[in-house]
């Protein structure tokens, strides 16, 4: 998988993008991650990227120029699957989400700054709208950086073990079970003897259980009123 980013500010997200399991994706060679400074596309002596928006009011404008000669710069070289902007009012991002963009090609993603991009942007080349959650940030690179580790560990062989991310959190819309490690004692704190047990029928089935009965409890919105 490629994935193109954006950004006004690419120097913030060399930290996420280069450590553990995001390093090992892209020496792997499973996921390629291309961070673009914006102002190479920038406008004039001083690479301008922002302007007034019209009919007043504060906070700049991310230019539709400079944007619009960068996507199609990209476009012109392959075939993107999603052109993606990440913003406070795009879609929520959930695990089924992640899942599908998981199973693309190549994808851009665009962060955001200051006051937002030129809807004409968002109008004429935008194919998908996310958002990381109801608040807003400086810009968007770490969301960006967010929905690159939540769609790369999701691609075949970068974890070490594969089944691994089938058991999170909001796969099948159930939150994930308790885990536990060595020592099975400790301060008098016991592991269940279930996990002990060997039985591997039935410690699935406590696992199962113990997520319903969370996913209940913390996220009753995730459920059917068949699970409640």
């Amino acid at each position: 998988m490629r994935i193109d980013i954006l950004s006004v500010q690419p120097k913030l997200l060399e930290s996420p993008l280069q450590h553990s399991i995001m390093k090992r994706a892209q020496e792997k060679e499973l996921l390629n991650v291309f961070v673009h400074d914006l102002r190479d596309w920038g406008l004039g002596k001083y690479r301008k990227l922002d302007d007034y928006q019209f009919g007043g009011g504060a906070g700049m404008v991310m230019m539709v120029e400079p944007i619009a000669n960068a996507l199609d710069e990209f476009i012109a070289a392959r075939k993107y699957d999603d052109i993606i902007y990440v913003t406070p009012d795009g879609d929520t991002l959930n695990q089924s989400t992640c899942n599908e963009l998981s199973l693309k090609e190549n994808i851009i993603i665009l962060c955001g700054h200051y006051k937002g991009i030129d809807e004409r942007i968002r109008e004429h080349y935008i194919t998908r709208e996310i958002s990381i959650g109801d608040f807003v940030l400086s810009g968007g690179e770490l969301p960006a950086a967010i929905l690159v580790d939540s769609i790369g560990r999701l691609l075949p062989g970068v974890l070490n073990d594969e089944t691994s991310a089938l058991f999170d959190s909001f796969q099948d819309n159930l939150l994930a079970p308790p885990v536990y490690t060595r020592p099975s004692e400790f301060r008098g704190w016991k592991v269940p003897d279930i996990l002990l047990s060997g039985n591997f029928k039935k410690i699935e089935e406590w696992r199962f259980d113990q997520s319903l009965k969370r996913t209940r409890k913390r996220r009753p919105d995730l459920l059917n009123e068949k699970d409640l």
